[in-house]
Order: C-alpha cells, then sequence, then structure tokens
C-alpha cells in the first residue's frame, strides 16, 4: 500500500472541514428557521405572521429580536382574541338582558296581555286582575327578571373566561374538574345554605309574599305560637319582617315550611258580634248592615258592600252574628275597629243590647 503523501493528508483534512462547517452553517439556518415559523408562523399566513418576521429578521445579531418577535405577535393575536372574545361577551350579555326584559314585560303587560282583551270580555269578574295584582305582578316579574339576567350574565362570562383561559394556553379542562369536584363539596357542606335560596327563588316565583304583606308562619326550627308581622324585606336567602310589638325578625327561607298571608291581593275583615237572647235577630241584622254601609260609603278601603251571613254562635250568653267585609290588602284591621264604633251609635238608636260578662260566683283568690 502507497504512503499517502502530507499535500493529500492536508487536502483531505482541508476537504473534510470545509464539509462540516457548511453542515453545521445549514443546520443552524435550518433550526432558526424552524423556531421562526414556530414563533410567528409562516410567511404570508397573516399580517401578524409577515410582522413578526420582519421584526425577527429586521435586527440581525441582536440577542433581543426573538422576544420582542414573540411578544408583538402574542399582542396582535393572543391579546388580540381575548379582548374580542370579552368584547364579544359583552355585547352578547347586553343583547340577552335586553331580551329578557322585553320577553318578560310584554308577558306581563304588554302585546300579550292586549291580546287577551277579547277573552277578558267574557271572563268573570271575580276573576278579572284588579290593580292590586297587577301591581303586585309586577313588582314579582322584576324580582324574577333580575334573577334570569345575573344568571344569564355569570354564564356568558364564564365561558368567556375559558375560552380566554384556552387562548392563553392554559387546560380548562382540569379546572372545569377542580370546579366539579368543589361545587359538590360545597353542596354538601351547604345543604342549609343552597335549600335557603332554592326556597327564595320559588318564594319569588310562585308569589308567595313580598315586601309589605301581612304574613303568619312558625319556623319548623322552633316553639311556641306563630308569629305575625310585616314583611319588611326580602332576598334570596331570607326574610325580614316585623312582629306587632315592634321585634325584628330575620328568618331564612329554608324556614319558611307554611306561611299564611293575611294581605295578598285583597283581605276581608270579619267581625264576630254578640247580642243578648231576645234580640230581635233581623233587627240586629240590619243595624250591622247600616253601620258598615256607613263606614263602605266614606272609606275607599272597603271594595264591596258589606254582607251579614248571620248566626255565627249560640252561647250562654247571647247569640253571636258574623258580619264580613271585603277590603284592600292590610286594612281589614283597621276597617273592623271603624265598623265596631259605628256599630256601637246603631245599637244604641235602634236599642239592642249586647251580652255583658257576670262575674265569677264565690270568692275571689288571693293574689300571690
Amino acid at each position: 500500500m502507497a504512503l499517502t503523501t502530507l499535500p493529500t493528508i492536508l487536502a483531505q483534512a482541508s476537504s473534510t472541514g470545509t464539509t462540516s462547517a457548511a453542515e453545521r452553517t445549514a443546520a443552524r439556518a435550518e433550526r432558526a428557521a424552524n423556531r421562526l415559523e414556530r414563533t410567528c408562523g409562516a410567511a404570508g399566513d397573516s399580517w401578524q405572521a409577515d410582522l413578526c418576521r420582519k421584526i425577527w429578521d429586521g435586527y440581525p445579531g441582536q440577542t433581543w429580536n426573538k422576544l420582542a418577535a414573540e411578544t408583538v405577535h402574542w399582542l396582535t393575536t393572543g391579546l388580540f382574541k381575548i379582548i374580542l372574545i370579552f368584547v364579544v361577551a359583552w355585547v352578547v350579555n347586553r343583547l340577552a338582558r335586553r331580551c329578557i326584559v322585553k320577553v318578560g314585560r310584554r308577558v306581563g303587560t304588554g302585546r300579550l296581555s292586549r291580546g287577551l282583551s277579547r277573552v277578558r270580555k267574557y271572563t268573570p269578574a271575580a276573576l278579572m286582575e284588579t290593580q292590586e295584582m297587577s301591581v303586585r305582578s309586577e313588582q314579582r316579574r322584576e324580582a324574577v327578571l333580575g334573577i334570569l339576567r345575573s344568571i344569564v350574565t355569570g354564564l356568558i362570562y364564564a365561558m368567556a373566561f375559558f375560552m380566554a383561559l384556552g387562548e392563553v394556553g392554559i387546560d380548562a379542562g382540569p379546572l372545569l374538574a377542580g370546579a366539579g369536584v368543589l361545587g359538590v363539596a360545597l353542596g354538601f357542606g351547604a345543604q342549609t345554605l343552597v335549600g335557603d335560596f332554592l326556597s327564595g327563588i320559588f318564594i319569588l316565583v310562585e308569589d308567595q309574599y313580598g315586601v309589605g304583606d301581612e304574613i303568619v308562619f312558625r319556623p319548623k326550627s322552633a316553639s311556641g305560637e306563630p308569629v305575625t308581622g310585616t314583611v319588611e324585606a326580602l332576598s334570596l336567602r331570607n326574610t325580614r319582617m316585623r312582629a306587632l310589638d315592634g321585634t325584628v325578625w330575620h328568618v331564612p327561607n329554608g324556614e319558611m315550611r307554611a306561611v299564611g298571608n293575611q294581605s295578598q291581593h285583597w283581605s276581608r275583615a270579619v267581625l264576630d258580634i254578640a247580642v243578648v237572647h231576645g234580640t230581635d235577630i233581623g233587627k240586629a241584622k240590619a243595624a250591622m248592615a247600616r253601620a258598615a254601609e256607613q263606614v263602605r260609603e266614606n272609606d275607599p278601603g272597603v271594595l264591596e258592600p258589606p254582607e251579614v251571613w248571620g248566626v255565627q254562635a249560640l252561647n250562654a250568653n247571647g247569640v253571636v252574628i258574623r258580619l264580613v267585609l271585603k277590603t284592600t290588602p292590610s286594612q281589614q284591621w283597621r276597617i273592623c275597629r271603624v265598623v265596631r264604633e259605628r256599630m256601637l251609635l246603631e245599637f244604641a238608636k235602634d236599642g239592642i243590647e249586647m251580652p255583658a260578662a257576670e262575674s265569677p260566683a264565690g270568692e275571689a283568690l288571693p293574689s300571690v
């Protein structure tokens, strides 16, 4: 085998070094092109990609060109998409809230009500809407519409938030799974609170009672006599009411298992008047009717002519006669007092006597 001369070895070494340097340069160029495409995208895809490539290639040899190109690309793509998502969510939310209000109010007093005007002509007066019902229905409708608007707003912005997380590069799947587990845990730990909110929603939707109503209730966790009072505030969680003696009750809506509303739409004044035995019942009934009619003529709180139902009870002291009047909400007690005053005058004119309580037989017991 012939020996290789030194010039040949040097030539081979030089040729091998040149080839290796070219390969290394080509590899570096290929890696830079791939990095550029990963950062900015392909040339001509969009104006954001072209702007990013221009900044990347416009400052060769600078160490900050890659960071600047990535920042500009994210500002013109990711941030722009996030802003666009929330702008669209805001527009959709405004439109949805407006549609809810428009449809809800149209159902109550708009075209739907006017379209039923022909049906109302043949409806009995007892089933017609009164002004009190209309005002109350409007208040209840506004409360329900407020709840629906809040729910729609929460859903829309929650969807926008998760879409924005996707644009940032955060996977929303684990977050949704964690939120589901947290919701289950809160559901088990706050069952009473959830029950109060659900009860509050049904109270509003079913119009069980509202602010200003006179209600009677007995909390399921309390003992004693039922509480009667006026509703001062009503929220989704609790009801605040003031009793006759001034006590303010704060009752969770979940405690309202059975509620008696004494002032919904209209009320009724019921008077049981006792007269002595031997009284002419017809004469006593006429006197009671006159007294009640005088009150009706001068008091707008009485909605219909009074009705004397007749003898309600018989006892050892006398005969009890019942009189009823239909009144505006929460006015029955005031009207009862006024009618009693008028009855005293009418009974005095006609000589009608009321039974007097007899003193108990025997000696009085000593006080303790």
